[in-house]
């Protein structure tokens, strides 16, 4: 094979495999928590968040989601919607404050 020919089929190798790749990139999200995990928020707080090993309770400060609710996506419907509203103490969802 000439070197222009294998110059040239290396370059469409490359370029038909850079397209999907970069595309799972760009569609990647970041998960809330690792696998085996699930994402608690700080009660009374925005400025909050941890991950717990699943069968473990949330630490002191700390509580679940409400069901439904739960973020799973860094910037998902819900971790927004957590940026403007928190659970109080009796676990009541209330704005922010």
């Amino acid at each position: 094979m000439r070197k222009r020919t294998r110059v040239a089929v290396l370059t469409a190798i490359l370029i038909s495999t850079a397209g999907p790749l970069s595309a799972c990139s760009f569609s990647m999200e970041d998960a809330m928590c690792g696998s085996g995990e699930y994402p608690v928020l700080a009660v009374g707080s925005t400025s909050g968040g941890a991950c717990v090993k699943n069968g473990d309770t949330p630490p002191s400060g700390y509580t679940r989601y409400p069901k439904g609710k739960v973020p799973q996506h860094v910037g998902d419907k819900w971790d927004t919607y957590w940026e403007t509203h928190t659970v109080d103490a009796k676990g009541n969802i209330t704005a922010a404050p």
